[in-house]
């Protein structure tokens, strides 16, 4: 074996002919290694013996970060192979880190907060937390504070109060709904987030969770926060189906959600769809704004589904009223679309030829046949999770009916059963170009399976010349945040011109 690899120092070398040689690393069983090579070459792990353990890094692929575990004690070996395509590669190489089993324990329980930190001292001198709880109901929940070595970032961190056995974040800034950590013996429950200052994101605290691998088990017990006097209802009012709001100070306004007065508000009707194709029937609801004229120039359309959340938690009417009155789009009528039951919703939306030809061959005449239509270029189809993947199938399949998509949260990761994800981007890869434009908006706490999908779509699209606007939020798979994206994806696809609004600019 050659000389040693050191953690923090770089070795190098080139491919050619012979063998390669080995660098020598001592390890403990446990020892969490991080690592990194430059260059087009393969990285594999080699026991004391020389025998492979692992590949760390395929060359083939574009990752050139690598981490490993070591199984047992003893001497490593990580040695540099050549791949088929740079058979002459020059590489260098470098561990960043080697973290033992303590450090890595002494990590967990380190504790980012500064006034978590002077909680638990006082709590470990045999102090009580009536002083810490008191300053959070005064305060509220969750505990923000600032980081003076990260601009733009804070530090938040949830908190609850007296359970017995676990406590979880129903939808945590990682993207799951993580544990809380007991400070001691004491009736503390915490966990901290590092966060952009501008995060906009509802959550619920769901305390004492059943044991379960089904996530839905959370619900049993999840609540709005009591100490977070920010609520985000669902309509019902209900603090076991609402949700707490959590708004740092440089999140965008959301300037439309709010009624205003003295503005001229449009009319909302409820009717009834019977389709002979899917064979069911739902609610659609029908927004004129004030002053509607059936086929007048200039007017737009709104498709959007999901009617059971867009006319309660996302208050659609006042959002087009509002966007009127402030003159950002024209006269803008809607068709909200409900879902006969939830279990309709997973298999409709989804792309699914039969809905297709129900919104082409169905909807979109009856609703022409009470007023409201619109130039496909002024049609939008939108919705949020399935209903933003519909909305890209159904301007895919019908570009001369909705000529604009608006997309929240998309879920591109779809495919039919027993196909690869990402069924809808590679058929846009395979279609011809149409006449279509799309506002793609994706939150940066919703993980790879949404936020990797979106931006292959935006790739897809932008390669194919499509017109795209693509924007990323600090905010979950969440109707707090497309309450907001909702109007900005209107503006950009059929706005009157006037520019991007502040509210619409992420941070």
């Amino acid at each position: 074996m050659a000389a040693s690899l050191v953690p923090g120092h770089s070795v190098s070398g080139a491919i050619g002919q012979g063998l390669q040689p080995v660098w020598t690393v001592p390890l403990k069983a446990g020892d969490f290694v991080q690592g990194r090579v430059e260059g087009d070459v393969s990285v594999r792990l080699l026991d004391a013996d020389g025998q492979p353990v692992r590949l760390l890094v395929d060359g083939l692929d574009m990752v050139r970060d690598f981490m490993f575990i070591a199984p047992h004690d003893g001497l490593y070996g990580v040695r540099a192979e050549a791949i088929a395509t740079r058979p002459q590669a020059a590489y260098s190489l470098k561990l960043t880190g080697v973290t033992s089993v303590a450090e890595q324990q002494a990590q967990q329980t380190r504790l980012q907060s500064p006034v978590m930190r002077e909680l638990a001292a006082h709590v470990a001198k045999g102090g009580d937390t009536q002083a810490f709880w008191k300053a959070r109901e005064q305060q509220g929940t969750p505990l923000v504070e600032a980081l003076a070595e990260q601009p733009g970032q804070s530090l938040v961190t949830f908190l609850w109060r007296g359970a017995r056995h676990n406590v979880r974040v129903f939808g945590a800034p990682s993207g799951n709904h993580d544990e809380l950590q007991r400070l001691g013996d004491s009736d503390v429950w915490f966990r901290s987030y590092v966060v952009p200052s501008s995060t906009r994101m509802s959550y619920q605290m769901a305390p004492d969770v059943p044991p379960s691998t089904d996530r839905r088990v959370i619900l049993a017990s999840s609540r709005q926060d009591p100490l977070n006097p920010n609520g985000f209802a669902d309509g019902s009012g209900d603090r076991w189906l609402s949700r707490s709001r959590l708004e740092l100070a440089d999140a965008p306004a959301q300037p439309w959600v709010a009624q205003r007065p003295g503005v001229a508000r449009g009319t909302l009707e409820r009717q009834v769809l019977t389709s002979k194709v899917l064979g069911n029937q739902r609610d659609v609801y029908l927004y004129r704004p004030p002053g509607w004229t059936p086929g007048a120039a200039g007017q737009g359309l709104l498709v959007l589904f999901d009617a059971h959340a867009y006319t309660r938690q996302v208050p659609t009417p006042t959002l087009l009223d509002n966007l009127l009155a402030d003159g950002l789009i024209g006269p803008t009528a809607a068709l909200i679309i409900a879902n006969p039951t939830d279990l309709s919703r997973q298999v409709e939306l989804p792309p699914n030829p039969q809905f297709a030809r129900f919104m082409a061959e169905e909807l979109m005449p009856w609703a022409k046949a009470r007023g409201l239509s619109a130039p496909a270029d002024r049609t939008v189809v939108a919705g949020s999770s399935y209903g933003g993947l519909a909305s890209a199938y159904l301007g895919l399949q019908h570009p001369e009916l909705f000529g604009n998509v608006l997309s929240l949260s998309g879920s591109y990761w779809w495919a039919p059963e027993g196909m690869e994800p990402g069924w809808l981007t590679r058929e846009y890869v395979r279609a011809p170009r149409a006449p279509l434009r799309f506002y793609l908006q994706s939150g940066l706490f919703e993980g790879p399976k949404i936020l990797d999908t979106n931006r292959q779509l935006r790739d897809v699209l932008q390669a194919k010349g499509y017109p795209v606007v693509q924007v990323e939020y600090p905010a979950g798979h969440d109707y707090l945040q497309w309450r907001g994206s909702l109007p900005c994806g209107l503006i950009a696809l059929i706005g009157s011109g006037q520019g991007t609004p502040q509210a619409c600019e992420p941070r």
